[in-house]
């Protein structure tokens, strides 16, 4: 388990860190998607994995992990410090975007024009095969919700989830 300091020690390390051109660094991002999880009434490991959805490009994270693409790092992290839900979420995160793409032809245009270029990269839609893949599985709706959080964590004025309060969420789920 983390200690209080080194959850406050990872979520600085996020400050100050550009997020690919969004008008949000990293650290505001992060607690940004933990604030509308919780504003979404979700339970606290959705509220971590939104709030660690991209810890994979924490320095000392994406170090430890190097060569990884940011959401294997960032589940593989949380599969060492939060609960396997959480990892799954923050693996699918991604997947959850090429999902939503495919199946919900008004998602694109929501996109930010940084996420219709990372799309590109990250695949493009899913196939229909992986389409039926994904959501076979009892978590795909948590990741499509972590996706929604993520996309609209990128308002320099928008709410942000207190440190503290994401300490406590996380002494519950881990205690």
């Amino acid at each position: 388990m983390l200690s209080r300091d080194e959850l406050h020690d990872l979520f600085e390390d996020l400050a100050g860190l550009p997020y690919g051109g969004e008008a949000v660094d990293q650290r505001t991002h992060a607690l940004q998607a933990a604030a509308h999880a919780v504003a979404a009434g979700a339970d606290d490991e959705l509220v971590l994995a939104a709030a660690f959805h991209d810890v994979g490009r924490a320095r000392e994270v994406a170090t430890r992990y190097r060569g990884m693409p940011h959401e294997q790092a960032g589940a593989a992290f949380a599969r060492d410090h939060l609960t396997e839900r959480s990892a799954w979420a923050i693996e699918r995160h991604v997947a959850a975007k090429r999902y939503l793409v495919a199946v919900d032809p008004a998602y694109h245009d929501t996109l930010s024009p940084v996420s219709v270029r990372s799309l590109r990269v990250q695949g493009g839609p899913m196939s229909p095969e992986e389409v039926a893949a994904f959501e076979a599985h009892a978590w795909s709706p948590d990741a499509v919700a972590l996706r929604r959080w993520d996309d609209a964590a990128k308002d320099p004025e928008g709410p942000v989830l207190a440190m503290d309060d994401l300490v406590a969420a996380y002494e519950r789920v881990m205690s």
